[in-house]
Parts: C-alpha cells; structure tokens; sequence
C-alpha cells in the first residue's frame, strides 16, 4: 500500500512538472518558429552578430541567452531546439545558460537572503560570456 502512494505521488508530481514545462516550451517555441518567419529574426541577428561572434555564436542565439537569464533554462531550450544550430553553439550556449540562468527568479530569491544582488548578477552573467568567449576559442 505503501508503494501505491508513493508511486501515485511520484506519477502526479512527475505530470505536473511536465505540464509546467510544456506551458513555457511550447509559447516560446511557436513564438520563435514564428518569428523565423518574419524580418524580426533578421534585424536581431545581424544588429548581434558582432558581439555572438566573440562566442562563436550566430546572432539569433542572442534569443536563448535572453529567455534564459530572464525567464528559465526551459524557454532558452525552446529557443535553442527552433533554432539551427549546431552542436558546437549549443555546447558553448548550454554552458553559459548553466552558469546564469533564470536570474529574475533567482535574485528574488536571494534577496530575501539579504545579500547583494546586483554584485552577483554581474558576476554571473560576466562569467558566463567568459565561459563562451573561451570555449569558442577551444571549440
């Protein structure tokens, strides 16, 4: 009896994360798709291409990086997954996404720790356009 509830637990909280993760994914996606599609996509990626060249980026990963440092790593993988890109870009975009993601939520949260904020999203987002900048030049 035991087992049947912790089974049933794990199976409502396992469908509840999903649908959680499919309410981001799936808006972002079509957003994006969309986007593609129109001269939006374009304008953003030839006005970034100077600065996502530094990280062996194409312009239009500048998409990712935003939706991941302000919204979440799932929105920032629905970006990545409508984008072309290729497996050296997401390598270089997942480990920048890992080391400063979802920092609107994060600070919030951190704050309430009473420490400095602002310090540590400068950190955070500083070393992660390192970590890119690097890893395109290893890559």
């Amino acid at each position: 009896m035991l087992q049947t509830n912790t089974i049933k637990r794990g199976l409502q909280k396992g469908l509840n994360t999903f649908l959680t993760l499919i309410k981001i994914m799936i808006p972002v996606y079509a957003v994006v798709t969309i986007l593609k599609y129109t001269p939006a996509i374009e304008v953003i990626s030839k006005w970034m291409t100077p600065l996502m060249g530094y990280l062996g980026l194409p312009g239009e990963a500048i998409m990712a990086l935003i939706s991941g440092y302000f919204l979440n790593i799932y929105a920032a993988l629905a970006v990545i997954t409508s984008l072309d890109l290729s497996p050296r870009a997401v390598t270089i975009l997942g480990t920048m996404l890992g080391l400063s993601h979802s920092l609107l939520i994060e600070t919030a949260i951190i704050k309430q720790l009473k420490i400095k904020t602002t310090l540590l999203v400068v950190l955070r987002i500083s070393l992660s356009l390192i970590a890119g900048f690097l890893l395109n030049i290893l890559l």
